[in-house]
Formats: structure tokens, C-alpha cells, sequence
């Protein structure tokens, strides 16, 4: 037990107690100003009614229109985006030459390794409306310019996340890969399996787990991603506004910690029901296996 105690003193510190004072907040209404900031009050249940209130529930600016968002955001980046690409790249690259396979590792690592900051910046200049690298692109094939961050900036920011994260779960499932004994590529090669074949009957069943952590992983990271406020600040009419960002505009701008503690509760439940959902099902795949 001695050996585990700086383990659970660091979780406990890090961890437990962040939590613990999150929810106790969240049924105050302490904020940066006011009567809030003076002597906060215990308000009961007020801030999670006002947070599900029905009647303003989808409202641009409201948390339901922020989870809708964020629902799509995570379906287009992680679930039809880094998982999928990251595996077909991974699929792609495995039996290529070493040193071009090493190379476009190494540029996907360092993709994923930049600052966030300076990613968000380029990446404002390449979907610029009048001076963008892809808006040029699009001109010169006569399709013409297109303003993302007005027009898309839902689409803009799950592009910018996509290529943002693909880098793991390329990595993630190069290593699946790489765990597969080579007699099962040679196999199927000698039988004459195609492509799909080979990918349905072999490795498929072979990495489904590791798909299932990817799943894990992506998905929670995806839902909790805030660099893409950099790009478009939740706008424009709070359109690209995730439950992130929600909770950073209410507790850090609006100053109101009470009902930003109450936001990042619902955050952490359903980051925990997504964890949980998942580890149910990787441990029944476990046991059917």
C-alpha cells in the first residue's frame, strides 16, 4: 500500500479534487463579480434547471445548440474522420519501403506534435475567403471561393480537427498492425484474396480492438478539444460553438463560475458514460474472442 500512496496522493489532488470542487460549485452562484463574487450563495438546483430549460434549449448561444454541435463536430472528426483516415493510411503504409514509410510517420508525428496556436493560424490562413491556399485551389479549378467561416464553420473546424488528429490514430493503428505475424500477410497473399477480402477476413478481426480503444481515445478527446476556438471563436451566431467552448464563454467571459462549474459537470458525465460505454463493449469483444 506505501508504494501506491504518491499515486493516489497525486490522483486524489489532480483529479478527485478538481471534481469534487466543480460540482460544489455548481450549485452556487459564484462568480468573478457582483453579489457572487462577495458572498456566494448556495443556489440549489437553479443553474442545472436554467441549463435544461426546454424552452430556451436550442437556442444559438443556449448548452443544447452547443451539445448539438458538439455531437456533430465529434461524428465528422473523430467517428467518419481520424479513425477511418488513420486507419487507411496506416493500411497503406504498412508494407511500404521502411524509409518512406519512417518519413511520412515523422510528418505525421510532427503535424500532431505542433502547437495548437500555431496550427490554428495556419490553418486561418489556408481557409482565408479572399487570400486562402485552398480557396486558390478551388479558383483555379473554376469552382470558385468559398467563405468556411461564415458559411461552413461547423465543416471548418471538423476539417482543421481531422487533420489535427489523424497523426494518432495512424500511429495507434500502425502499431496494430505491427502485431499481426507475418505468415497471416503471406497466407492470404498465396490464396489470392483481394484487398477487401484481406482487410474482412484477417486484420479486421485481428486490430478490433484496437478500433475500440482508437473509438475510446478519439471520440474523448474529440468532445473536449478546445483549440478549435481558435479559428472561429464559436461563431459566427455561436454555429461552430461546442460544450468547450460554451462552458469557456460563460465561466471565463461572463465571469459566472457557478453555472460554468454546472456545464463542465455534464461534460464529465458524459465523458464518463462515453468511457464506460466503450470499455463495456471492448470487454464483451474480449470475452467473445
Amino acid at each position: 500500500m506505501g508504494f501506491l500512496a504518491p499515486a493516489l496522493i497525486f490522483i486524489g489532488v489532480f483529479l478527485l479534487f478538481p471534481f469534487v470542487w466543480v460540482f460544489i460549485i455548481s450549485f452556487t452562484n459564484r462568480a468573478l463579480t457582483g453579489p457572487g463574487a462577495v458572498s456566494p450563495s448556495f443556489v440549489g438546483l437553479q443553474n442545472y434547471l436554467r441549463l435544461f430549460d426546454l424552452q430556451r434549449w436550442m437556442r444559438p448561444g443556449e448548452f443544447g445548440n452547443a451539445l448539438w454541435n458538439t455531437l456533430f463536430f465529434v461524428a465528422g472528426s473523430a467517428v467518419l474522420g481520424q479513425v477511418p483516415l488513420g486507419l487507411g493510411m496506416a493500411l497503406v503504409f504498412h508494407r511500404c519501403r521502411r524509409a518512406l514509410r519512417e518519413a511520412v510517420f515523422t510528418l505525421a508525428i510532427v503535424a500532431w506534435i505542433l502547437p495548437g496556436v500555431t496550427v490554428a493560424f495556419t490553418w486561418i490562413a489556408f481557409l482565408d475567403r479572399d487570400f486562402g491556399t485552398l480557396n486558390a485551389i478551388l479558383t483555379s479549378l473554376g469552382l470558385g471561393a468559398v467563405d468556411w467561416y461564415f458559411d461552413y464553420p461547423l465543416l471548418a473546424i471538423i476539417l482543421f480537427n481531422i487533420w489535427r488528429g489523424t497523426a494518432f490514430s495512424m500511429l495507434l493503428f500502425s502499431a496494430a498492425l505491427g502485431t499481426i505475424p507475418p505468415s497471416y500477410w503471406e497466407t492470404s497473399e498465396v490464396v489470392g484474396a483481394t484487398g477487401w477480402q484481406r482487410f474482412r477476413d484477417v486484420i479486421f478481426p485481428l486490430i478490433r480492438p484496437h478500433v475500440l480503444t482508437a473509438l475510446i481515445l478519439v471520440t474523448l478527446w474529440t468532445f473536449n478539444v478546445f483549440t478549435p476556438y481558435l479559428i472561429t471563436g464559436g461563431g459566427p451566431l455561436f454555429r461552430s460553438e461546442t460544450v468547450s467552448m460554451y462552458t469557456y464563454r460563460v465561466a471565463f467571459r461572463f465571469l459566472e463560475f457557478g453555472r460554468g462549474a454546472t456545464a463542465a459537470v455534464i461534460i464529465m458525465v458524459i465523458n464518463l458514460i462515453l468511457a464506460v460505454g466503450y470499455l463495456v463493449s471492448l470487454k464483451r469483444q474480449a470475452v467473445y474472442q
